[in-house]
């Protein structure tokens, strides 16, 4: 009967019990589970970085277009990167002086076209005679020159070879009329080239 008992008592012991014994006999450890330690994410921190990347890509494109507004004479400024009024003003110049409508804006297309940008020559300025009736009319003649350098030859004078009619010339020629029996006008004629060329044996034009 003892040995049923015990029998009994183990069974119920080691299978017939749903949860654990009060107090086992032998008492098991629970293993210990390691878990991983993630550092915690900070929020924003990727949008940050982004805005830090797009801000200092802005800067080095403003420096670039400065670089090159410098480069084709529309900019005098510091290459630093900040769109101020000074680089506004410049980038407006060469947007007018390209004949772009565009709006001024820091961007791959404006920095390659003004890169691209080859200034139109100048066109000559015309000269004043060609335009200025009074000046064509005081310009140095050959004619005259040849006139005076023939009168001052022969004594009319201290005449200086500028090339330009003045009261010295006229005086001269007045002189050299009267001498030659000439009607006295003081005014170069064809008439006063023909003596001349005579009297100095070479023409005088």
């Amino acid at each position: 009967m003892s040995t049923v008992a015990t029998f009994a008592i183990v069974t119920n012991a080691l299978f017939l019990q749903k949860g654990p014994h009060p107090a086992p006999i032998f008492a098991a450890r629970p293993l210990l589970q390691k878990e991983a330690t993630v550092p915690p994410r900070l929020p924003g921190t990727q949008s940050h970085l982004g805005s830090d990347l797009a801000a200092q890509a802005r800067i080095q494109m403003i420096a670039n277009i400065q670089r090159e507004l410098n480069r084709k004479g529309f900019y005098d400024g510091p290459s630093d990167g900040i769109w101020g009024s000074k680089t506004d003003a410049a980038v407006r110049d060469f947007l007018q002086a390209a004949g772009l409508k565009v709006n001024p804006e820091a961007n791959e297309n404006l920095l390659r076209a003004i890169s691209n940008y080859a200034a139109k020559p100048a066109a000559a300025a015309p000269s004043p005679t060609a335009t200025d009736p009074i000046a064509k009319l005081i310009a140095p003649s050959k004619r005259i020159v040849a006139i005076q350098r023939a009168l001052a030859d022969f004594g009319y004078g201290q005449i200086k070879t500028t090339g330009v009619y003045d009261p010295e010339t006229r005086s001269a020629i007045e002189k050299f009329e009267r001498d030659h029996r000439l009607p006295v006008t003081g005014q170069i004629s064809d008439r006063l080239v023909r003596e001349l060329a005579a009297m100095t044996g070479r023409p005088l034009e």
